[in-house]
């Protein structure tokens, strides 16, 4: 039987993909779940590794790296210090039915952020996983192959852990359901003691935003299905298919477009959004720019945005001498590229 480390190996060619052992596809985190950008980040460093990341050694790679990737934050060194802290303390724990003993442990061994070239925008990020991880990486034979896009797309932590479980079971044969109980499902989603405690609000708040999401941006479709005994929901079979081509086309064109907008073209419920750039003035509370210039816009001193007059005046100015018209289909897409690489000087 081939280890999921070879099998990463082996896609080490394919940068639209990431090989994540089954145990941490399925795995529960016991305390402090990471957040949908810690989970992100996880899996880039995973898929940084690749048939490495059993092996005891130092990983690493630069700050601009990891900005040139869409759906991840302008991170900066204080944005990623805080992930860093979130996987540290992400508990994880690998039943090991062969020697019949539970490992548990931490996701990371520690981290260092090299920020002496960081006004170049040239910080190295390094990291070690932990031992717990690393035996589980060396023993595993079952892996997930997760879509990179898609991973990085989804704005949730419920998204990213529902999808990477249900990607972990997708290849089994004859396996295209899984029931939960509803115990289970919250850990599978990492729902902290005491959070969604009623069905009605975990389903509304997790389960079905989830599922939404997931249905949107990948190549498969999600269906939940709640069993009750008496009026209680006591578990969630969650049932999956693979799209048709042409629903994957729509999935990829969606992954495609700038992520503004997203949820209100899943929900369907709000006006359409503005697809023209401003001609003159601010974006200043202008939808979607002035969020998009929020998110992406480099920080000035880690802490303001640029004046968003200065930097929509720069931008038009931009198109000019590109000749890019500010009605162009992709003009969302382009606005969120250059205001990543924006530089007030």
């Amino acid at each position: 039987m081939k280890k999921t480390t070879k099998i990463a190996a082996d896609r080490a060619y394919d940068q639209t993909k990431t090989v994540l052992p089954a145990e941490v596809a399925r795995g529960v985190y016991i305390e402090n779940p990471p957040s949908a950008e810690g989970l992100k980040l996880m899996h880039l460093l995973i898929g940084r590794a690749g048939g490495r990341m059993a092996d005891d050694v130092r990983h690493e790679l630069r700050l601009a790296d990891i900005k040139k990737i869409d759906g991840m934050r302008n991170h900066t060194r204080s944005t990623l210090r805080q992930l860093f802290i979130e996987l540290a303390g992400a508990v994880m724990v690998f039943d090991d039915t062969e020697a019949q003993c539970e490992i548990i442990g931490g996701f990371l061994d520690r981290a260092k952020l090299d920020y002496r070239h960081e006004v170049s925008d040239d910080l190295l990020v390094a990291w070690w996983f932990g031992g717990a991880f690393r035996e589980m990486a060396e023993k595993s034979c079952h892996w997930a192959i997760m879509d990179r896009q898609t991973v990085f797309a989804l704005s949730s932590k419920y998204s990213i852990l529902l999808f990477q479980h249900i990607a972990s079971l997708v290849n089994l044969d004859h396996v295209t359901s899984k029931t939960f109980t509803v115990s289970e499902l919250r850990a599978v989603l990492g729902v902290a003691e005491g959070k969604l405690a009623q069905f009605g609000h975990f389903n509304n708040r997790a389960i079905q935003p989830a599922i939404s999401e997931i249905n949107q941006t990948s190549r498969l479709m999600l269906t939940a299905t709640p069993r009750k005994v008496g009026r209680t929901v006591t578990s969630v079979t969650i049932a999956w298919e693979k799209k048709p081509q042409d629903a994957k086309q729509d999935a990829k064109r969606e992954l495609d477009r700038p992520k503004v907008g997203r949820k209100v073209r899943r929900d369907g419920d709000a006006e359409t959004l503005v697809d023209t750039f401003p001609v003159s003035g601010s974006v200043k509370d202008i939808p979607p720019w002035d969020k998009i210039a929020r998110e992406n816009a480099p920080r000035i001193d880690g802490r303001h945005v640029p004046d968003l007059r200065v930097l929509a005046d720069s931008f038009r100015k931009w198109c000019g001498a590109k000749s890019v018209p500010l009605d162009a289909p992709s003009i969302e897409k382009t606005f969120t590229t250059w205001t990543k690489s924006y530089s007030a000087r």
